[in-house]
C-alpha cells in the first residue's frame, strides 16, 4: 500500500468515515485530486493536495468567507492541513455545464442558470467592500504576468520558435499600459475561475444559495469586471445569442455602476487578458504533458482577444498581435509539438 493512501485512509478514519468507499470524482489542471467517499447512505468529497505541489489553507480561508457572505461554498467536514486532506460537503453532480446538456433538465434554462450567477456576482460586488473580504491583490504586475503566459507556452508552439527578449519586452509593454483600464474602479473579492464547469444547482436551498460553488482557493482582490467576464465569455462553450448582452445589462440594473462606459472598457480589457493567459495555461498542457484535448478552444480564445482589444481601446496590445501573431498563426497547433526543455513549466505565483 503506497505512503499517500495509508495517509488517506488514517485521514478518514480519524474524521468518522473509516472504511468507507473512495472513488475518483475528477482531477483538475492543478495537482489536486477528488475522490466521492461514500458510507452508510453518506457522502462527501475528499480533496487530495499533495503538500509539496498544493496548499489548502487558501481554500479553507476563501470557503470561510464566502459561507459568511451566506453563499454556498462546500463545508468542510474534516481537515488535515499538514496532509494536503480535506473532507468537504458533497454537492452532487449538478453543475451549470450537466444541465446545460441534459435535454431532462428543463426547469433550468441557459438563461436562468446565467441569471442566478450574474445575480451572485452583482450581490457580492455590492456588498463585500461593505462586509469586508481578505485576499492578495489582483494587481498590474500579476495581470502582467498572466498575460506573458501566451508568449511562453502558446507562442512557441504556433511560431515554431520563441520570441525574442527586445520582441517580448515589447509585448509587457503594451500590457503594462493597459493595466490602469484593467484595475478600474473599486476592488472586490474576485473567484477568477467563476463559469459553468464550477457552478452548481443545489435543489432544497433559497434564493443566490442555490447556487453552489467549486474552485475558488486563487480567488484575489480585483476588479469586479474580472468574474462577470469569465463567466459571460467562457473559453469552453459558446452562450445563446444576445445572452452576453442581456446578463450585462441584468448586472448593472442590480448594482447601478456609476461610470458604466469604464466598467465595460474593463470588462473587456480583462476579457482580452483572461483569454490570452488561457491560450497560455492551454499550450502549457500540450507542450509539456502532451494533453491536447483544451486546443479545440483555442479559436473561441482568439475571437474573445479579437473582439475584446478593440473594444478595450487597446490599440497597442492590438498593434503588437498584428505584428508578431497575424491571423495565420493564431490557431491550433499540430498535436505533436513540444514546448523546449529550456522553457519552465512552473506557474510563478
Amino acid at each position: 500500500m503506497s505512503d499517500r493512501k495509508t495517509e488517506i485512509e488514517t485521514f478518514l478514519e480519524n474524521a468518522g468515515w473509516s472504511g468507507a468507499e473512495v472513488t475518483l470524482l475528477a482531477k483538475d489542471a492543478s495537482y489536486r485530486v477528488y475522490h466521492r467517499v461514500l458510507r452508510d447512505g453518506a457522502r462527501a468529497v475528499l480533496m487530495d493536495a499533495p503538500p509539496a505541489l498544493e496548499d489548502v489553507r487558501p481554500f479553507l480561508d476563501i470557503a470561510g468567507q464566502l459561507r459568511r457572505f451566506g453563499y454556498s461554498a462546500p463545508a468542510i467536514l474534516a481537515e488535515d492541513v499538514p496532509a494536503g486532506l480535506l473532507l468537504l460537503e458533497d454537492f452532487g453532480d449538478r453543475t451549470f455545464t450537466r444541465i446545460l446538456a441534459d435535454p431532462d433538465e428543463r426547469n433550468w434554462s441557459e438563461e436562468a442558470l446565467y441569471a442566478i450567477a450574474v445575480d451572485l456576482l452583482a450581490d457580492l460586488h455590492e456588498r463585500a467592500p461593505q462586509i469586508g473580504f481578505a485576499a492578495p491583490p489582483y494587481d498590474g504586475g500579476r495581470l502582467v504576468e498572466e498575460a506573458d503566459r501566451m508568449l511562453r507556452w502558446y507562442a512557441p508552439l504556433t511560431l515554431g520558435d520563441v520570441v525574442s527578449e527586445d520582441v517580448a519586452e515589447a509585448y509587457r509593454g503594451a500590457w503594462r499600459d493597459a493595466v490602469p483600464v484593467m484595475t478600474h474602479g473599486a476592488d472586490t473579492l474576485v473567484l477568477r475561475d467563476f463559469h459553468v464547469d464550477n457552478l452548481m444547482i443545489l435543489e432544497g436551498r433559497e434564493g443566490l444559495a442555490r447556487c453552489g460553488l467549486l474552485d475558488f482557493q486563487d480567488a484575489l482582490s480585483g476588479s469586479p469586471a474580472y468574474d462577470l467576464v469569465s463567466l459571460l465569455q467562457d473559453a469552453r462553450r459558446d452562450l445563446a445569442p444576445g445572452l452576453e448582452a442581456a446578463m450585462l445589462a441584468r448586472y448593472r440594473e442590480r448594482r447601478k455602476v456609476a461610470d458604466w462606459d469604464a466598467f465595460l472598457r474593463a470588462y473587456h480589457a480583462l476579457g482580452a487578458q483572461r483569454a490570452i493567459k488561457i491560450l497560455g495555461q492551454f499550450g502549457r498542457q500540450q507542450g509539456f504533458f502532451g494533453r491536447t484535448s483544451y486546443m479545440v478552444h483555442i479559436p473561441r480564445c482568439w475571437a474573445h482577444i479579437e473582439a475584446d482589444v478593440d473594444r478595450a481601446g487597446l490599440d497597442g496590445v492590438a498593434a503588437w498581435l498584428d505584428r508578431e501573431m497575424p491571423p495565420s498563426v493564431r490557431r491550433i497547433p499540430e498535436p505533436d509539438r513540444r514546448l523546449p526543455s529550456s522553457i519552465s513549466p512552473e506557474i510563478k505565483r
